[in-house]
């Protein structure tokens, strides 16, 4: 249960993090928030890596060109998801996220040679049909629906955030976590350094310290699921991203008083049931 554990705990300090730089938004762009998230990053590795010497394990790797890639997937889904969430409430944008699980699996299937059972695809297709009743509504314009660019965002972040779930796999076998949070805040560090500067604007001290808290979750995250992948196959953990639908709800509700309709509480319900059937599934492989 080691590794759903973590799965959970990470989606939930990334749907955290979601509704963090839903907040952020408002007033600052994704380039400044972003350079702030990597600084943060880099400045508590460092840090710990000061007072405790050799915290984290080695920097050097054996698989560059997977941390590279690894780096870059999770740049370009932290880029697709502020925008996304920008432009969409919490949970519709959730909703497209559900698609992962399909392409994890697929990948899972392409480039780990994992076979996941049928009872994993089963649950699978349980669960998006949860999706499906969820998003109906928007889809069908009841609800108003959502700007195209907020689905597409949210559709390239799906893809870049099902990237980076097949490529901790394949690196579960190095031990430590320096890497995983020093190489991708390099690279963004990098790229919104330019970028931040440019379209800086001066943030009030709470804004500052809900941007620095934005690093702090994001690396809490990183390391869950990062250390979910050492102790459970990618196709076992999947489904459990179907867990981000019940956080999107809860912090839509908190943070702007939304109130979810009765078929998002009828998808939200599949999702759930089919989460913690793929689990007992899970266990007979």
């Amino acid at each position: 249960m080691r590794g759903p554990a973590l799965m959970l705990a990470g989606i939930g300090l990334f749907g955290l993090l979601d509704a963090n730089s839903k907040l952020l938004s408002d007033g600052h762009s994704v380039w400044q928030v972003l350079l702030v998230r990597f600084v943060t990053l880099l400045v508590v590795v460092l840090a710990m890596r000061a007072l405790v010497p050799g915290w984290g394990g080695p920097l050097t790797t054996r698989f560059p060109r997977l941390h590279a890639a690894r780096a870059l997937v999770m740049l370009g889904s932290a880029i697709c998801f502020f925008q996304a969430f920008s432009r969409l409430p919490l949970a519709e944008g959730y909703l497209v996220f559900f698609t992962s699980p399909f392409i994890v699996l697929a990948l899972s299937a392409l480039f780990l040679r994992e076979a996941p059972g049928r009872a994993a695809w089963g649950w699978c297709a349980v669960g998006f049909c949860g999706v499906a009743v969820g998003l109906a509504p928007g889809l069908s314009g009841m609800a108003g629906g959502a700007p195209v660019a907020g689905y597409l965002y949210a559709l390239g972040g799906t893809f870049c955030y099902s990237a980076v779930f097949t490529l901790n796999r394949q690196l579960r076998g190095e031990p430590g976590i320096a890497r995983v949070l020093v190489w991708p805040s390099l690279l963004g560090l990098a790229v919104m350094l330019p970028l931040g500067l440019a379209n800086w604007s001066t943030p009030s001290l709470l804004t500052l310290g809900q941007m620095v808290g934005n690093g702090l979750i994001v690396g809490l995250a990183t390391v869950a699921l990062a250390e979910a992948f050492r102790h459970a196959s990618a196709s076992r953990l999947a489904p459990f991203g179907y867990s981000g639908l019940v956080w999107s709800l809860t912090w839509d509700f908190a943070f702007w008083s939304r109130v979810p309709g009765a078929a998002m509480l009828a998808g939200a319900a599949v999702v759930v049931f089919a989460c913690i059937m793929s689990e007992r599934a899970a266990a007979r492989w």
